[in-house]
């Protein structure tokens, strides 16, 4: 089966879950979906063509490789979901309270807007580059009803799941094509998300200066 060719630590994770799927078969396509969304690093956009191509191949059948990914996304999320259950918004406020330039209102305006627009974040978040992973913790934070938190979660990543394994069952040896254009798309979530953590934190030193420069007027 093709892998990547880059010579790194990737490709020595990627032929680990190829030797997983020859070996188990379409479940070890969903315990490597599973691994991959608690470890984020491992990508999916990688280990779903790859599925598609195994499919392809009759390894296993088209239906069994969106079966079983799914469910390693929902699995995998939802251990991600107990992990902000166990931290809970009290140990969340402790946490920040020591962290310099976070406020314990950023959390409660955080916690807010997670409640008015919660399922849109975890729907369209299963299909966002790292944030696949990362938007199950503030769910189970904020306790999300699990039935709402599950039956969103499957709705987005049997999307995201279903592009990404039929690609592969379509492109066969090409499936590199797919994985070109999944790190475009990574890279702008990276670069994104550095800008905005960029601008806070420039807003931030700002808004402190503005305040000590005001007492010491005072």
């Amino acid at each position: 089966m093709a892998t990547a060719s880059d010579g790194s630590w990737l490709t020595t994770l990627v032929d680990g879950v190829v030797s997983l799927m020859e070996v188990v078969g379409a479940p070890g396509a969903g315990l490597a979906i599973a691994l991959e969304n608690l470890f984020p690093p491992l990508p999916s956009e990688v280990i779903l063509p790859m599925a598609g191509l195994t499919a392809s191949r009759g390894s296993f059948t088209l239906a069994e490789a969106l079966l079983w990914t799914t469910a390693g996304s929902v699995v995998g999320a939802f251990l991600l979901y107990g992990l902000g259950t166990l931290l809970g918004l009290d140990r969340l406020r402790a946490i920040v309270r020591r962290i310099p330039l976070l406020h314990v209102e950023d959390v409660d305006r955080t916690v807010a807007w997670f409640s008015r627009h919660g399922g849109k974040a975890v729907f369209f978040g299963r299909m966002i580059p790292i944030f696949r992973s990362l938007i199950s913790i503030p769910a189970g934070v904020v306790r999300m009803p699990l039935w709402r938190f599950g039956l969103l979660t499957l709705a987005g990543s049997a999307v995201w799941n279903t592009t990404f394994v039929l690609a592969g069952y379509v492109l066969g040896e090409s499936w590199h094509v797919v994985e070109t254009y999944a790190d475009i798309l990574q890279y702008v979530v990276i670069a994104g998300t550095a800008l905005a953590v960029a601008w806070f934190i420039v807003a931030r030193v700002r808004q402190i200066r503005g305040r000590d420069a005001d007492l010491d007027a005072a």
